[in-house]
């Protein structure tokens, strides 16, 4: 198995990947509109390949908890065939990994039960966009202690940022 961050070559078929594990309409949910005209953080981009054949992806985006910023965790995908190998943990894991030198905090929407054994946890006070469930709203601290006090609305990377303080995508 090889991982590597995803190129442009990759996008293609990331999507593909995405479309077969997602249900149609998957553009439509609260999170897609956080990552609308944002580019992703491409180191954490990651695409796993089994003798050049797609098996799993994961992407990551910028995004603002009030005004902490944090990293949106998906989606991440494993293609049908390869489920059940612990290709979508791997990528988790590494892409944490990989963040932790220059982000703070990690959210994503998802099931606490999956997601619970990387160390996600139900965050309170933070709001995603409607009409998401707040139950499924979870966080993972990459220091110690970088979830405690942020709350608020989740907002995309540049929203209510002057346009000269926009970039790059790296936290302050």
């Amino acid at each position: 198995m090889q991982l590597h961050e995803e190129t442009e070559r990759d996008w293609w078929e990331v999507e593909a990947l995405y479309d077969l594990c997602f249900a149609p309409g998957r553009e439509a949910l609260s999170s897609y509109r956080l990552r609308d005209g944002v580019p992703p953080v491409a180191p954490l981009c990651l695409v796993a390949r089994d003798r050049g054949a797609l098996a799993a992806a994961i992407r990551h985006w910028p995004v603002r908890v009030g005004a902490a910023p944090a990293l949106l965790l998906g989606p991440v995908a494993v293609h049908p065939t390869r489920q059940g190998e612990g290709l979508g943990g791997l990528l988790i894991r590494e892409a944490m990994a990989r963040a932790a030198p220059e982000w703070e905090r990690v959210m994503l929407v998802g099931d606490a039960p999956y997601y619970g054994r990387f160390g996600f946890e139900r965050l309170s006070g933070v709001e995603m966009p409607p009409p998401t469930n707040p139950d499924r709203v979870l966080g993972h601290a990459l220091v110690p202690g970088a979830w405690s006090g942020v709350a608020g609305e989740v907002r995309r990377w540049c929203d209510g940022l002057p346009p000269e303080t926009r970039g790059p995508i790296l936290p302050e």
